[in-house]
Protein backbone atom coordinates (compact mmCIF):
# COMPACT_ATOMS: atom_id res chain seq x y z
CA UNK A 1 0.00 0.00 0.00
CA UNK A 2 1.63 3.34 -0.91
CA UNK A 3 -0.27 6.18 0.85
CA UNK A 4 0.03 10.28 0.72
CA UNK A 5 1.42 10.98 4.67
CA UNK A 6 1.69 7.74 7.09
CA UNK A 7 1.68 9.91 10.89
CA UNK A 8 3.78 6.88 12.91
CA UNK A 9 4.17 5.79 16.63
CA UNK A 10 1.50 8.33 18.02
CA UNK A 11 -0.91 7.90 20.80
CA UNK A 12 -4.36 8.17 18.70
CA UNK A 13 -7.20 10.02 20.58
CA UNK A 14 -10.29 9.54 18.97
CA UNK A 15 -12.73 11.95 20.70
CA UNK A 16 -15.22 9.53 21.95
CA UNK A 17 -13.46 9.92 25.73
CA UNK A 18 -11.67 6.99 25.84
CA UNK A 19 -8.27 7.12 26.82
CA UNK A 20 -5.74 7.33 23.80
CA UNK A 21 -4.20 4.11 22.16
CA UNK A 22 -0.85 3.74 20.22
CA UNK A 23 -1.44 3.82 16.74
CA UNK A 24 -0.31 4.79 13.08
CA UNK A 25 -2.95 6.97 10.60
CA UNK A 26 -2.21 6.68 7.11
CA UNK A 27 -3.95 9.32 4.59
CA UNK A 28 -4.49 9.26 0.57
CA UNK A 29 -4.99 12.90 -0.72
CA UNK A 30 -7.23 14.35 2.31
CA UNK A 31 -9.01 11.15 3.31
CA UNK A 32 -7.85 8.81 6.45
CA UNK A 33 -7.75 5.82 4.59
CA UNK A 34 -6.40 3.75 8.18
CA UNK A 35 -6.16 3.69 11.48
CA UNK A 36 -3.79 1.03 13.12
CA UNK A 37 -0.67 -0.47 14.89
CA UNK A 38 2.05 -0.95 13.37
CA UNK A 39 0.54 -0.25 9.31
CA UNK A 40 2.72 -1.45 7.02
CA UNK A 41 3.23 0.26 3.70
CA UNK A 42 5.13 2.91 1.75
CA UNK A 43 4.61 6.72 2.16
CA UNK A 44 4.97 9.88 -0.02
CA UNK A 45 5.88 11.37 3.56
CA UNK A 46 6.44 9.87 7.16
CA UNK A 47 5.95 11.75 10.18
CA UNK A 48 7.29 10.42 13.07
CA UNK A 49 4.45 11.36 16.22
CA UNK A 50 6.30 9.57 19.06
CA UNK A 51 5.57 11.15 22.33
CA UNK A 52 2.79 12.75 20.80
CA UNK A 53 -1.13 12.41 20.49
CA UNK A 54 -2.52 12.55 17.06
CA UNK A 55 -6.49 13.61 16.77
CA UNK A 56 -7.75 12.30 13.31
CA UNK A 57 -10.52 13.86 11.80
CA UNK A 58 -12.72 15.27 14.76
CA UNK A 59 -11.71 18.35 15.74
CA UNK A 60 -13.33 21.33 14.14
CA UNK A 61 -10.99 24.57 14.30
CA UNK A 62 -14.38 26.30 14.05
CA UNK A 63 -14.05 28.80 16.59
CA UNK A 64 -16.96 31.82 17.62
CA UNK A 65 -14.09 34.27 18.26
CA UNK A 66 -15.00 37.60 16.01
CA UNK A 67 -12.05 39.42 14.79
CA UNK A 68 -14.24 42.48 15.06
CA UNK A 69 -14.27 42.58 18.65
CA UNK A 70 -10.20 43.13 18.74
CA UNK A 71 -11.06 45.66 16.12
CA UNK A 72 -13.70 47.60 17.50
CA UNK A 73 -13.32 50.45 20.20
CA UNK A 74 -12.94 49.86 23.57
CA UNK A 75 -16.42 50.83 25.71
CA UNK A 76 -16.41 54.63 26.78
CA UNK A 77 -15.13 54.98 30.99
CA UNK A 78 -19.75 55.45 31.46
CA UNK A 79 -20.50 52.70 29.91
CA UNK A 80 -18.18 50.42 32.54
CA UNK A 81 -19.59 52.42 35.56
CA UNK A 82 -23.29 51.69 34.83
Amino acid sequence: MTWSLLVKNGTVIDGSGSPGMPADVAVEHDRIVAVGRNLAGEAARIVDARGLMVAPGFIDVHSHSDPSTTAAPRPSPRCARG
